[in-house]
């Protein structure tokens, strides 16, 4: 079972988007997309009202760190 994550847990967050969406560049990601991404993953508890944009830059960036090491 995942362990619960939040909007905070933006490394965690990007580590699963990375091995759920290899193929895609996160920097070519609306943010309404990633929301629905990061509300999609196993284990997120977070209030998907409690997103905001700096929050989602923080999770981009960090999807976009693990997106560039498996390069």
């Amino acid at each position: 079972m995942s362990r619960e994550i939040e909007w905070t847990d933006s490394e965690e967050i990007g580590i699963q988007l990375q091995e759920k969406y290899p193929e895609i560049e996160p920097y070519s990601v609306r943010f309404t997309d990633l929301h629905k991404y990061v509300t999609e993953l196993p284990g997120f508890v977070g209030d998907p009202t409690k997103s905001n944009e700096g929050i989602l830059e923080a999770i981009q960036a960090a999807w976009n760190e693990e997106w560039e090491d498996a390069k």
